[in-house]
């Protein structure tokens, strides 16, 4: 759920020069800021479309762009399209999905900057081709693994995957934590671009040729102020995550946001919660996901609890939207846990708590996962309306405490925008993005420019240069 809240890392870095600090601000302070500022929206239909400038103390100092992207374990990507069964690449595309959102698990919830129309931003992953192989054909024709085993696999090394022989391997298929330098990386390049003013809407494009994958999609979100909490959900032109794995015939899977809640406002304990419904969809396996996740636990605890299936479904006559009401005898796999901790599944349509947790197979577990970093161009490479770039100025004046400078640059740069929308008013001109086609679509699925093309194979090659395509 990008541009209104996000998350960040809990362990963020300290400016060192605090003899530059112009202004003190307290947790306590920002806090009693950011109510009074909200108090005003109470009953506003979306607080995402009035696009209110927030004062510079209360941002992180990091672009939306930038920020918000849904590679925080680039190695669950690049695992998808792997199996050859499609309901373990179903588990695949789960498996990615539960990562995705490692900011949030991690991190505190925070307001990066307000993206500028035709602001974009790029960059690189790299990352490890060592996901463990998920192959549930192991669990229907090998023995259980013992206790034992089940033991040493929570000390030792990455297991192989289901299917390896290994006997471990039955306890887990979790990723690990993205390795700095990769010895034999995969390369994942990104791009986005505001493409959109009103309503705010941003472009992506991730790609991953070595392993013939791409996603895209648009972000956008609606957010309403209840008095207690926000309610963040998917506007009307994000439907979600479109992944295609091109060497599986171009089968593709869309992925649904479902909504958030940022709560503990009035408490001063801010936290994200999920409480919705989410669906993933691959028409060419006729294969669907079905995710709950659940808000609110015993006297209103969090409780992060997600239960799901994957299932057979008709591409045609796409009906199915609870649990309970998919057939027991359409359900392949039950998956259940805590999408902030760890979450396992089961093969087969029984209730997962009875099976045994020796056929209980971790899909994820988020404890020693952290975002991964990116690779992004050197300085001088970046264009002015390049999100770090565009920003610069705004995230040197926070990080050294200089609210009231950074402010003020802030707010420059928003005029400068909004001269250059009554200048395009003036004669006549629509804005039209640079690197995607279309600002909006009705489907969902935005696709490239030639421009948007050249940047990610020249990134793909560790190209940074823009010389010949801006």
């Amino acid at each position: 759920m990008s541009g209104w809240f996000s998350s960040a890392p809990s362990s963020a870095a300290t400016p060192a020069d605090a003899n530059a600090a112009d202004d003190h601000v307290s947790d306590g302070s920002k806090l009693k800021t950011f109510i009074g500022i909200l108090k005003k929206f109470i009953g506003v239909s979306d607080l995402a479309s009035v696009r209110f400038s927030l004062p510079s103390q209360l941002l992180e100092p990091t672009p939306n762009l930038e920020y918000w992207n849904y590679l925080d374990s680039p190695s669950a990507f690049a695992a998808i399209g792997t199996a050859d069964e499609p309901v373990d690449r179903m588990l695949e595309v789960l498996r990615f999905w539960f990562t995705k959102d490692l900011k949030y698990a991690k991190g505190k919830p925070c307001k990066p900057y307000n993206s500028c129309l035709g602001e974009f931003f790029r960059c690189n992953w790299e990352t490890e081709d060592n996901a463990p192989r998920i192959d549930t054909s192991a669990l229907r024709a090998s023995p259980p693994a013992s206790s034992s085993s089940s033991m040493k696999s929570a000390k030792s090394a990455i297991p192989a995957g289901l299917g390896s022989n290994d006997p471990r391997a039955a306890s887990t298929v979790s990723v690990t934590q993205s390795a700095a330098k990769p010895t034999k990386p995969v390369r994942i390049s990104y791009l986005t671009e505001q493409t959109s003013h009103h309503p705010p809407v941003s472009a992506f494009y991730i790609d991953c040729p070595e392993k013939g994958l791409h996603a895209k999609g648009f972000d956008q979100i609606t957010a309403k102020f209840t008095g207690t909490s926000i309610k963040v959900m998917p506007g009307e032109h994000n439907l979600g995550i479109f992944i295609t794995v091109d060497r599986r015939d171009h089968e593709t899977y869309q992925l649904t946001h479902p909504a958030a809640h940022l709560g503990g406002i009035l408490s001063g304990a801010l936290s994200v919660s999920v409480g919705d419904m989410c669906y993933i969809t691959c028409p060419e396996t006729k294969l669907k996901a079905i995710l709950r996740y659940y808000n609110d636990g015993w006297l209103g605890r969090t409780t992060n609890k997600v239960e799901g299936i994957i299932f057979r479904y008709d591409p045609e006559n796409d009906n199915k939207t609870q649990i309970k009401d998919v057939p027991i005898e359409d359900i392949l796999v039950r998956l259940g846990g805590a999408w902030k901790e760890k979450i396992v599944f089961t093969v087969g349509n029984k209730p997962l708590d009875s099976h045994p947790p020796e056929k209980q197979v971790t899909i994820i577990d988020i404890a020693p996962l952290n975002v991964a970093p990116k690779v992004l161009p050197p300085v001088e490479k970046q264009l002015p309306n390049e999100s770090l770039q565009l920003w610069s100025e705004v995230t040197k004046a926070i990080h050294a405490k200089q609210f009231g400078k950074a402010t003020t640059v802030k707010q420059e740069l928003e005029e400068a925008q909004r001269e250059k929308a009554r200048e395009r008013e003036r004669k006549g001109e629509t804005w039209t993005p640079v690197f995607f086609e279309q600002a909006t679509d009705k489907a969902g699925k935005p696709s490239l420019t030639e421009k948007g093309r050249q940047v990610l194979k020249r990134a793909q090659a560790g190209n940074w240069d823009m010389d010949g395509i801006l």
